[in-house]
């Protein structure tokens, strides 16, 4: 059999006596730290340091790197590196730190020792500065565990590394109680130090398009908009000019415009400076036209002017609907961010018929998407609180919650109070 001979890691308490060996023949799992890794310390910096090739830019002595894995069980498994260098790097697992010196200008495979996992959760592997000797620390690859015998037991980022850095995004799904649901109502309070930059914590969402709030950055926070074409494409500048989605109003203070990457149509926003502890109400209104289009329009609640406020109201053409797939969802959409947990409360959800009755939604059921689905990431999770709802996402934490499950809120029988006369 085939070993490779590779470099010694002398431990802080236990000094190694003999150079190790490694079944290469048996590298069956190797964990990208383009996809898995983040800089803890400051992830804003990650996408400067990790790259499409991995950690390949780490120069600064104060930065510490984590690469995340999952693991079934409990379970011992040999594992090592792929990296190359000429400095020292520490790594710090299982309690216990190795340096190991590198001295080599391609990527090689360098033993580190047995990871212990005393259980199903989250692991991690820490690296940090142990000294330096050229401009860069060193180029770390991946790292890879010898092919345990039950192949499901890791898992990991293995590809679409964008959304797979983002993390998971969570939904509730609800069901419309009559066909001619014109108006869907919900509310959001987002608990303190849970409005982590880069979440979109979407209100009312249904089968054309969505509507929330954002944190964009430090400094700005939105209330977010938007209506797909019916031409299905990512790409704005590509929609014929008679399935553009047409803006007919907005309101004061809101841009309008067009968006793609991710399906593409039009989009509203309102730079909003919305503050975690306070409970916001949101309305949609979806309402088709006898010429085969349908008109969306959505107003906010500002509890500091306590009145409604218009954000804007779209015209999609080739469209005959009222609301259809009601749901919200929660979901990180900046990649330096998804090694952060975010927590959102959905409450008080409310929808109207075209003939004016108000139905009470107290039922959800459980959703997340395909990276929750092919379990590139297992750290969400959602459930019942407070009277209402709650979805969890990212972090890498051990909380889970099975996709399909129902979930139920208290019910309170007491629905919106909104003079639609004075809405516009």
């Amino acid at each position: 059999m085939k070993y490779l001979k590779l470099l010694c890691i002398v431990f802080a308490m236990v000094a190694c006596k003999q150079e190790p060996t490694f079944d290469v023949s048996k590298l069956q799992t190797e964990i990208a730290t383009t996809g898995n890794s983040w800089v803890i310390n400051n992830v804003d910096k990650s996408s400067e340091v990790i790259t499409k090739q991995g950690i390949t830019n780490w120069k600064d002595a104060n930065d510490t790197i984590r690469t995340y894995f999952y693991t079934e069980k409990e379970a011992t498994i040999p594992f090592g590196i792929i990296a190359k260098g000429t400095s020292q790097v520490a790594i710090s697992f299982n309690g216990k730190t190795g340096h190991v010196k590198l001295s080599n200008t391609e990527f090689d495979t360098i033993f580190i020792g047995n990871y212990t996992s005393l259980g199903k959760g989250y692991q991690h592997i820490d690296f940090y500065s142990s000294s330096k000797e050229s401009n860069t620390y060193v180029d770390i690859k991946g790292i890879v565990f010898q092919e345990p015998l039950d192949s499901t037991l890791v898992k990991y980022i293995k590809d679409d590394f964008y959304f797979g850095r983002r993390g998971p995004s969570t939904h509730l799904v609800f069901e419309t109680p009559t066909d001619d649901i014109e108006w869907m109502y919900s509310e959001i309070e987002i608990d303190k130090d849970q409005d982590v930059i880069g979440s979109y914590f979407m209100a009312n969402g249904f089968g054309e398009g969505y509507y929330g709030i954002q944190v964009n950055s430090e400094t700005e926070r939105r209330i977010l908009f938007s209506i797909w074409s019916p031409f299905k494409t990512d790409d704005p500048n590509s929609i014929p000019e008679d399935q553009k989605i047409k803006l007919l109003k907005k309101g004061e203070g809101v841009t309008s415009g067009e968006f793609g990457d991710e399906g593409s149509g039009g989009q509203s926003y309102k730079v909003f400076n919305w503050k975690a502890e306070t409970r916001y109400k949101f309305l949609t209104r979806v309402k088709p036209n006898s010429d085969n289009t349908t008109d969306y329009t959505s107003y906010f609640f500002d509890p500091g002017t306590n009145q409604w406020h218009l954000i804007a109201s779209f015209r999609r053409p080739i469209t005959n609907t009222f609301v259809t797939r009601p749901y919200s969802f929660l979901e990180n959409f900046i990649p330096n961010t998804g090694v952060l947990s975010r927590r959102g409360g959905f409450y008080n959800q409310w929808m109207r018929d075209s003939k004016g009755e108000w139905y009470e939604i107290t039922e959800a059921k459980f959703s997340a998407d395909a990276t929750a689905r092919k379990e590139a990431r297992l750290d969400y999770s959602g459930g019942s609180a407070n009277h209402g709802f709650y979805l969890k996402n990212c972090g890498f934490t051990d909380d889970f919650k099975t996709i399909g499950t129902m979930l139920t809120r208290t019910k309170l029988n007491n629905p919106p109070n909104i003079n639609f006369n004075d809405l516009d």
